[in-house]
């Protein structure tokens, strides 16, 4: 009998989503198709950020299980991720989350489909009633060069990394930023201490004029 792995971005581009550099390094990030909806202010008291989290992650599973059935095609839902910006990019050293605004993704496999998204989309809606699925769409995101780096530990203790990012690591290299800041959330930090929280942070870069 022969056994089908089941896709697993985690593994597939494990440069992007399984690095162990804890200093920034520059990447070549390869395009990718994504769930997303969008958003804004403290993602840990906006009520929105919690329904378009739960609104993500009731498509994302309707997707998995729909491939699986139909394509015989069977893939690990990928990691919560975020792009974040604002117009004052010191919002995010200082941590100032009511300033933010947000885009929450969850990678797909390149067979998934625009219409098995709207598919998916419209049975987890008659399922779930929630009103929020109606604002996942796909989005296709192609970064490019990035600046990247693993972060260990609680979420507010990456403002001394994003001040090094934007203080020295960018001039001291001729770059600029040139997208949204991109974080991945690895593991499942309802079961892990703060202390091992593990998040990709990733910003895009493109040489200074």
């Amino acid at each position: 009998m022969t056994t089908v792995t089941r896709y697993d971005v985690k593994r597939e581009l494990k440069r992007f989503y399984a690095p162990r550099n804890t200093g920034w390094e520059l990447v070549e990030v390869p395009p990718q198709q994504f769930l997303a909806v969008d958003g804004h202010g403290d993602p840990n008291t906006s009520a929105d950020y919690a329904r378009a989290v739960e609104a993500l992650y009731s498509v994302a599973y309707t997707i998995k299980f729909t491939s699986k059935r139909e394509l015989d095609r069977d893939f690990v839902v990928g990691p919560l991720e975020g792009l974040w910006w604002s117009d004052r990019p010191e919002v995010f050293v200082a941590r100032q989350k009511d300033a933010w605004s947000w885009r929450m993704l969850i990678s797909q496999p390149d067979w998934i489909t625009a219409d098995l998204i709207d598919a998916a989309r419209a049975a987890a809606l008659a399922k779930k009633k929630l009103p929020t699925i109606e604002d996942v769409r796909h989005e296709t995101l192609h970064e490019g060069t990035c600046a990247q780096v693993l972060h260990v530990g609680p979420y507010d203790d990456e403002g001394p990394v994003l001040a090094e990012l934007h203080d020295t690591y960018l001039a001291a290299n001729g770059l600029r930023m040139a997208g949204h800041h991109h974080e991945i959330y690895l593991g499942d930090h309802r079961r892990t201490e703060p202390a091992k929280w593990r998040t990709v942070l990733r910003q895009p870069v493109r040489p200074a004029d």
